[in-house]
């Protein structure tokens, strides 16, 4: 099958193949979404005169059509064409004759891409917004729940201070707040239209890229041309550091609770239908689950420097390396939205030992507690710590177990209220509303 751009040369099939590569499997992932840009091309093609309205008419129905068979899943693209838009052109050419062949008017493969990938990142970052907050809501409803029960808190895994299931569960709620912006500034990022840049230089149609921008719900253009390519590879590598920072929180809880679950530790006990077995050992419960996220999520983690690699040292204009890129990043959202599912389905069913500090090998962890009651009563405080230490030395140190903080975002003060208050503002200022009701204007929903 020819493609797009051949003329009398055929190329070689070992050529054809190496230069596809995993194209036509990476593609199905941003079907829908190049069959979107196509509808908003195409009607600002009609605007401008390069379409009659009865073609337009046509071009559309067909369009939804094929957008149908993508959300149901069945979109293929076929044995020798080389990707999403060869095989959307060649589905409308099949139905409608030569009005299909004119929707390619002032747009080149390498803008339809860029789009493709900013409306695919723009729906991912979405999707993994709302996983976000369903593991927020777990963690902030564990953390109050436990808010009064203390364990351990370590420095150089070395007990240090007391702690408080309260404080666990809402530090990583809070830290999911921080990731939460690195979403919203990828999100934000990648809201720009890069239609109508056609392969890096523009066009000599007189396209109207505002109408394409306010049709698919952008918040504003990529207005100069060649930055808008040069954003291939450099809107991938921003939205990675967003996924990465995520990536970074889950694989840090992860490794929290594989220790803590542990009989050394038995801090926390994990829901039996979420460890698995051993082949020898009839008695193990082994994190698994925790242990995958764990190894997923720091593989992530690297995923801004593979990209980085790739793209960091072309200049401006579109190559070929920046197809690769896609191999390693449109995979990323599911794998990290399949650990975010599982954490939240985990540390929803998660159940703590409420009398840890009860056994007295963290008896010492109180002795902050009793420096700090000294000085309170007039002592200096270096002289507190002194006699403190001393009577450790000497066995002599007997905790008072009682623990009173009441500073903001302390043990007896958690601000849990505040860490939600803020989730919510920045889960509102993404305003999904606004790309909802244009799309579903496009698709006359």
């Amino acid at each position: 099958m020819n493609k797009l751009w051949e003329k009398n040369t055929q190329v070689e099939s070992v050529i054809d193949r190496f230069t596809v590569g995993r194209d036509r499997e990476m593609d199905l992932y941003l079907a829908t979404y190049d069959i979107l840009g196509s509808m908003a091309h195409s009607t600002m093609l009609e605007s401008i005169g390069l379409l009659t309205a009865h073609e337009l008419e046509l071009l559309l129905d067909e369009l939804k059509r094929i957008y149908a068979t993508a959300e149901r899943g069945e979109f293929v693209i076929e044995e020798g064409v080389e990707d999403v838009h060869s095989q959307v052109e060649l589905m409308l050419t099949r139905r409608l004759g030569d009005v299909g062949k004119k929707i390619h008017s002032g747009r080149s493969r390498n803008d339809q891409v860029l789009l493709d990938l900013k409306l695919f990142t723009r729906a991912r970052l979405r999707d993994l917004v709302e996983a976000t907050e369903g593991l927020f809501t777990a963690l902030i409803s564990q953390s109050n729940q436990y808010k009064e029960v203390l364990m351990p808190g370590y420095t150089h895994l070395q007990i240090a201070m007391p702690s408080s299931f309260g404080l666990w569960f809402g530090a990583y709620a809070e830290s999911l707040t921080d990731d939460m912006l690195f979403l919203q500034a990828a999100y934000r990022m990648c809201n720009r239209n890069p239609l109508g840049s056609a392969a890096g230089y523009g066009s000599s149609f007189p396209l109207d890229r505002t109408m394409t921008t306010r049709l698919l719900g952008f918040d504003s253009l990529n207005y100069n041309v060649v930055y808008a390519q040069m954003g291939r590879g450099k809107s991938e590598r921003n939205t990675a550091f967003a996924l990465a920072s995520l990536a970074g929180t889950l694989s840090k809880f992860a490794f929290d609770a594989c220790l803590f679950n542990s009989q050394n530790f038995g801090f926390v006990t994990l829901p039996d239908e979420c460890t698995t077995g051993s082949s020898i050992m009839p008695h193990k419960k082994n994190p698994d689950v925790f242990e995958l996220i764990r190894g997923k999520c720091n593989k992530l983690q690297g995923l801004p420097q593979q990209i980085m690699l790739i793209a960091g040292n072309l200049p401006s204009g579109y190559f070929r390396d920046l197809q690769i890129i896609k191999e390693l990043f449109l995979p990323a959202f599911d794998e990290l939205e399949d650990c975010l599912k599982m954490t939240t389905y985990i540390v929803s069913k998660m159940r703590v030992n409420e009398h840890i500090l009860e056994d007295d090998r963290y008896n010492l962890i109180f002795s902050v507690e009793e420096v700090n009651r000294l000085a309170s009563e007039g002592m200096p405080f270096r002289d507190a710590y002194k006699k403190v230490g001393l009577d450790i030395e000497a066995g002599q140190f007997t905790p008072r177990k009682e623990v009173h903080h009441t500073h903001e975002g302390s043990i007896g003060n958690l601000c849990n209220d505040r860490i939600v208050s803020l989730m919510q503002q920045l889960v509102s200022d993404f305003h999904f509303e606004r790309v909802e009701r244009a799309q579903q204007a496009l698709l006359g929903r």
